[in-house]
Parts: C-alpha cells; structure tokens; sequence
C-alpha cells in the first residue's frame, strides 16, 4: 500500500493512516467482506509501529468499518447505506475554501456584530403504507429502547474524552480569538461546517447567510415571532413539547392546538384551521413518538402552498433515526413554500449543549436583519467553534454513527 504518512505533521500518524484506509474502504480498494492486509504488513509498508497500526484498526473497528476475526484478520464490513450522509467528513483532507454561493464571506473574521405544508398521517387516502407503518414502529421502539432508565440514553452522549481533546485544539488554535464577540448569526466557522454537513448528510442547499445559530430551540422560537409578526396565529401538534406553546404564548402569539393522527397532525384538523404558520415535529414528535411519512409532508407543504403559509420544521431527534435512509426534511422538498428549519445539538452530542440553529428560506434573509439584525450571538465563540472542529475533524459524524448502529443492535435484540 503506498500510504504516506507525515511524521512531522500534527496530525496523529494512526488517524493519518486510518484516514488512508477509510478512503480505500470507501472507494471500494478493499470492497464489502475483503480482507485487509496484516498488521505487520500495513507497518512495514508504512514504516508505523504494530502499535501505531493497531490504533488505526481499532478506530475502524469502532466506527464499523472493519471487523477483526480470531487468528484470521481484520476484513471490511462498511456498506455505504450503514452510515447517515456521507462519509466525506471522514476523510476530507483539501483547505477550506470560501463560500461556493458567494455568501457572507465578510464575517468570516470574528467581528464586532452588533451584532418544523401538507397532511400526514392518514394520508391522503386515509390509509398509510405498510413501510411507513413499520417505520414509525420501529422508531417508537428505538426511543422506548434509549429511555427505558437503565443507563441506555447516557450512552449516546459524545465521549468527554473527545470533547476535551477538541476543547484544548481550540484553545491552541484560536488562543484570544475566543475572547471577541461572536458576529450577530453565529460564527461563520460553525455556520459553514453546518452548511456543509446538512448538504452531505440531507441534500441542504444553502448559504451561510441562511443559517443563525442561538442558544437552544427554545430562544430560535421567540426569534421566529418576532420575525413572522405577533398577529399571525401559530399551529402546534397537539400534544407536543410543552415549551413550544409556553414560549409562543410569552411572546404575545396566538396559537392553535391540532389534534394528531398516526403519522401527523389530522388532515380535518389542518383544513379547518386558521393559521398561517404551522410548527411541527416530523420526526419522532414528542411526547406521542410520531413519525410523518412522506404523504403527511406533502400535505403539510400543500397546506401552507394554499394559504400563502410557512412551516416552521422542528427536526431535533432526526439525526439519530434507526433507518438505512435518512429522513427527508421538508426544507428539502419544496422551494415554493417558506419553510424554516430547527435543530439542536442538545440530542446529538449531550443536553448541556445549548446550542440551536435555524435555516431560514432566502427570501426571510433580509426580512431577519432587518428585524433581528441588531442581536448580540447569544452562544460563546468558545462553544462555537468547538462544535466547528467536532464536525470539521467527522467526530460529529462518527459519534451518530456509533449511535445509530447501536441503537439498530438493541432494536435486533428485542
């Protein structure tokens, strides 16, 4: 194998070498059930230590890349619909280049700023898919899984370990860069790294510009009234997160409560609305569990199509599905109805992050700053840009992969 592999560089020479070999599984060098050569193989033709190698070896087998057998090898277990998104993240070597939309650039230097529509479940026919129907069951089982109160939830934290080691490569890399205000949307370090993980992993197509980063869902909601205008009336599933409809109702915002079906809020409830805005959790909605199948979203986008409405997309727990494919964002689905777009990191890395972002439709950009504009980020650089490298370097990734595999080991032992 001809692998170079810097010793002068920063960069540990195991994750050198584990980069060189993930990119040979990936593109299919070492395919689906090969096996890789030896251990002392690998180091004499790298001139690595046996322990170095096996460092590098024991990463691919934590990230389900390969798998070692019993005095016969290590051979490759990796099929690329395994992993969520692309595995781009894991081996992505070439410098950071500037936005290709042309966005923001300006705030790349960290400056002064002053700075969830159609009808699901029961379709349109009233009747859902056998798929659809054993998606939302397994779903429902995966979060019964992961909170049964037996440790199970605590496990899918990302490892303190890995969160200190980023910490100090931060500090070290930025040293007082950290200590200036963060521009009014967030970093663009962080906005960035997000754009391009929701592109690799969801088909996002954004710019910077789009994206604003708060602390936590609930300080994005209380943005989105001020925004959209407190005489609008907001829709919410019913039930949902408590705190949607207490923080919409702190804000001065009408809201509407719509009663939910199997796989979304009921369509005789939708059309008898009145609102203009309609705030749903398509994924995994809390407390009821229910998935929208691809039918309900359509309808959720026909329905605000008809009433010159948006969608506010609340998409905290998607990430983590226990599905082959990716759930499908509404954001993706349509460019005709306004759609914005929330998520969190509080599910995917720990609860203590209280760090959101919200993805605005284009058109909003300007109706935002002209609004909002003048807020101070209310997240630290600190943080920021902490959860920058963690996707930059793929531990982001690699951390919900391992989360996603083990929760499909547990679904298999049920």
């Amino acid at each position: 194998m001809n692998y170079l592999i810097d010793l002068r560089s920063e960069e540990p020479a195991y994750i050198q070498l584990y980069r060189h070999l993930v990119k040979d599984i990936v593109r299919k060098v070492y395919p689906f059930g090969s096996k890789l050569p030896s251990k002392r193989t690998i180091a004499a033709d790298t001139g690595l230590s046996l322990i170095t190698v096996e460092h590098a070896l024991n990463l691919l087998y934590d990230e389900g890349y390969a798998e070692g057998r019993m005095r016969s090898g290590t051979y490759v277990i990796y099929r690329s619909e395994d992993f969520y998104g692309s595995d781009s993240a894991y081996v992505r070597d070439e410098p950071r280049g500037d936005d290709p939309h042309g966005g923001d650039l300006h705030d790349g230097d960290l400056h002064d700023g002053g700075d969830n529509i159609a009808v699901t479940g029961e379709n349109m026919t009233g009747v859902s898919s056998k798929a659809d129907d054993h998606k939302s069951n397994v779903d429902r089982t995966r979060m019964n899984v992961t909170s049964t109160g037996d440790g199970t939830a605590g496990r899918e934290f990302l490892p303190g370990t890995i969160l200190a080691r980023t910490v100090r490569k931060v500090l070290q890399d930025y040293e007082d860069r950290i200590l200036v205000q963060s521009p009014g949307r967030g970093c663009h370090e962080l906005r960035e790294e997000i754009r391009d993980y929701l592109a690799r992993s969801r088909g996002f197509d954004v710019r910077t510009k789009q994206i604003v980063i708060g602390s936590g869902a609930e300080y994005l909601y209380g943005m989105i009234v001020q925004m959209l205008g407190r005489n609008r009336i907001f829709a919410l599933e019913d039930p949902s997160y408590k705190k949607i409809l207490q923080v919409y109702k702190a804000m001065g915002a009408k809201c509407e409560l719509l009663a939910m079906g199997r796989s979304g809020i009921r369509g005789d409830a939708l059309k008898k609305s009145g609102a203009s805005v309609l705030h749903v959790t398509p994924y995994n909605s809390y407390p009821s569990g229910i998935t929208a199948d691809i039918s309900k979203k359509l309808e959720y986008i026909n329905w605000a199509a008809g009433r010159n409405g948006i969608i506010i997309e609340d998409n905290y727990d998607s990430e983590l599905s226990v599905m082959r494919k990716p759930e499908e964002a509404i954001f993706t689905m349509t460019d005709e109805v306004k759609v914005i777009y929330i998520n969190t990191f509080s599910k995917t890395i720990a609860p203590s992050v209280r760090v959101g972002y919200m993805i605005m439709p284009e058109c909003l950009v300007d109706d935002f700053e002209e609004k909002l504009g003048f807020y101070a980020c209310t997240v630290p650089v600190l943080d920021q840009l902490v959860l920058a490298e963690l996707i930059r370097c793929g531990d982001f990734e690699r951390h919900i992969n391992r989360v996603r595999r083990r929760r499909r080991a547990a679904l298999k032992e049920m």
